[in-house]
């Protein structure tokens, strides 16, 4: 730090008691929120307002960000499980490999396959005991 640079200090102190905000103040901050460049943080900082408020004032005002997932209808079936249905290869010509593992599990692989990631994924499917 040089002689000429000046020391600034700002002193925060808590207010001793709530402070109410008025609709059209929430209204206000909320929109600062969108402008360009602006994040929900920056503005709580800067109007001393906490950011869980702002985000809870953003959430009631605008609604929420994200919508909510849609979730579709399950069924369990009890009783006897099915066996899978038979798949017939489909043949690619580009070097497609396809190694059948126990339990009617299919494993299929390109020509490109790194040997090591194999030896891992088989490994755990415990097709392959220990290193090779």
């Amino acid at each position: 730090m040089t002689a000429s640079a000046p020391m600034v200090m700002e002193v925060l102190t808590a207010s001793p008691h709530r402070r109410r905000w008025s609709e059209p103040e929430k209204q206000r901050l909320v929109a600062e929120t969108f402008e360009p460049g602006m994040s929900v943080s920056l503005v709580a900082r800067r109007r001393g307002v906490d950011p869980s408020l702002l985000f809870r004032w953003r959430r009631r005002l605008v609604g929420p960000a994200d919508p909510l997932p849609v979730f579709a209808p399950v069924e369990v079936a009890r009783g006897e499980p099915t066996p899978p249905p038979a798949v017939t290869p489909v043949p690619t010509g580009g070097g497609l490999i396809e190694i059948e593992l126990a339990g009617g599990l299919r494993l299929r692989v390109d020509q490109h396959v790194d040997a090591d990631a194999l030896r891992r994924v088989l490994g755990v499917l415990g097709v392959l005991e220990g290193p090779r």
